[in-house]
């Protein structure tokens, strides 16, 4: 199949399935990549948890933090309401940096990075992708702010609702009433500004390479595997990601390293016109979007 018809089909399914998103699957050996409205951009959720382990792994790195200084978390205080990790212990418990980097890539624990950003706001988060030399990503709040959406006010059987109110109100330019969901007021960023995170940490950059092989490793360990890693998983192959979600948005960025030596870095951020909390078709669609531009690079 040609190019041409095959992004064709490709748009197709998608608006079929009521998604729109930015892909962009890259070689990182050759360079070459091809992708579905790359530059478009959208709110990042928990993705912004990469640049977040960037920013702190450097900050250890130059002895600036202590990778081991112990940080008691105690229920109830500070913690970031989620439905796993550290918001859920029922007792105090002392946590290392570095553990709770940890809990924050792979298990996307908020409260885990929400700690983090205490120790590196925002600000220093945006300066550190600039001296990477990684431009296209926001860093513009806290992870608390996701957790607290207007629309919460929902009792979780009507999340439907919720759904519907966050997907009416999406503007052309990409604007929202709900702070969270604009990408002018929230941390951002397109397939292709994540791609490019992801190929600095992949190879050769401005990154150091102490710092690059740890956000690797961390990646590598994700425990969220339901959305593209049933595509890009197998013996053959290690895919290492970090996905985010927030209302309708479902985002994942991984690399997909095959045992013959190619190496794919996959960028897929959507959103769905479907007013629903599970959605498990909608994130197998957009797994199988990525798959199938990562296979016509490839050539399978």
């Amino acid at each position: 199949m040609s190019t041409t018809a095959l992004l064709r089909e490709l748009r197709a399914e998608l608006e079929a399935g009521g998604l729109r998103g930015s892909f962009l699957v890259r070689d990182l050996d050759t360079g070459e990549e091809l992708g579905i409205e790359p530059d478009l951009e959208f709110t990042t959720a928990s993705l912004v948890k990469v640049p977040l382990a960037v920013a702190t792994l450097e900050r250890i790195r130059t002895g600036e933090l202590d990778g081991a200084r112990q940080i008691t978390v105690r229920p109830g205080e500070g913690t970031v309401p989620g439905p796993l990790g550290l918001s859920m212990f029922r007792h105090p418990v002392g946590i290392s940096v570095e553990d709770l980097l940890y809990l924050s890539t792979c298990m996307s624990d908020n409260t885990a990075a929400e700690i983090l950003f205490d120790l590196t706001p925002p600000a220093r988060i945006a300066e550190s992708l600039r001296t990477a030399g990684v431009s296209g990503i926001t860093v513009r709040h806290r992870i608390r702010e996701l957790s607290e959406l207007p629309v919460d006010r929902f009792d979780p059987a009507d999340a439907h609702l919720a759904h519907s109110l966050a997907i009416a109100a999406v503007t052309a330019g990409r604007g929202h009433p709900i702070a969270q969901l604009d990408v002018t007021r929230a941390s951002s960023g397109s397939a292709r500004s994540f791609t490019n995170l992801l190929e600095a940490l992949w190879r050769p950059s401005r990154i150091d390479p102490e710092v690059a092989s740890r956000v690797r490793e961390l990646m590598g360990a994700n425990m969220l595997r339901q959305r593209l890693a049933p595509d890009f998983t197998s013996d053959a192959s290690r895919w290492s990601s970090k996905t985010g979600t927030l209302l309708n948005l479902r985002h994942e960025v991984g690399v997909v390293e095959h045992d013959d030596g190619q190496t794919f870095a996959v960028a897929v951020l959507t959103e769905s016109r479907v007013p629903a909390f599970h959605q498990p078709g909608a994130e197998a669609l957009m797994a199988w979007v990525a798959r199938s531009l990562r296979d016509h690079l490839r050539g399978t």
